[in-house]
Order: C-alpha cells, then structure tokens, then sequence
C-alpha cells in the first residue's frame, strides 16, 4: 500500500483547508451529466465533483481527489456506496481524523 501521499478525510466544511491536496469524501450524487456531478457532502454542502462517470443519482459515493476549491473535488477514484449511508458517523470521522487522533490518519 502506497502511504506517501494519503488522502485525508474530508466534509463539505473542512475541504477549504486542503486545497490542492489530496482528500477523501463521501456525497451524495444530486445531478450527473458528461463526468461532472453536483453533489451534497455529508454535512449537506454542495460540491461539484469532477471526473466522475455516470452514477445513478441519490447515491452516495467516497470521491477520493485533489480539492480544486472550497467547494470542488477533481476525482481519482471513487466507489458507490449504494443509496444508504451514515452520514453522521462519517462526520464524527471527519473530525477525529482532523483533530485530536490526526496522527492515527496521515
């Protein structure tokens, strides 16, 4: 496994602090069309995600991508989590990763 430059887990109001660099996020899939998505992240902020193939909307996908700007994700990899997801847990994550436990994530 490839560590030298993790993703870091991400919602919609931390990705302002990693433009330009790697993050992890999950949203849920609003509109899809020709490989750019509008998308609400899982603390309900829309973000556009770039590089994405067609995915049956409502969804939740993890968008793993470079963060272009406070609100767009230019995507890498991505998997369909189907159409149910905890979006609080995730959140809770998103804060344990970013704060107190950071040095458990990178």
């Amino acid at each position: 496994m490839d560590t030298s430059n993790p993703a870091v887990f991400v919602n919609g109001h931390l990705i302002p602090n990693f433009i330009g660099k790697k993050v992890r996020a999950v949203v849920q899939v609003n509109q899809c069309d020709g490989g750019v998505a509008t998308a609400k992240s899982s603390d309900d902020c829309q973000l556009t995600i770039k590089g994405l193939p067609e995915v049956p909307l409502l969804n939740y996908i993890e968008v793993i991508g470079i963060a272009e700007s406070s609100n767009s994700i230019s995507a890498e990899v991505w998997t369909d989590f189907g159409n149910t997801f905890d979006t609080n847990s995730y959140n809770q994550l998103c804060q344990l990763a970013n704060g107190e436990f950071k040095s458990l994530f990178l």
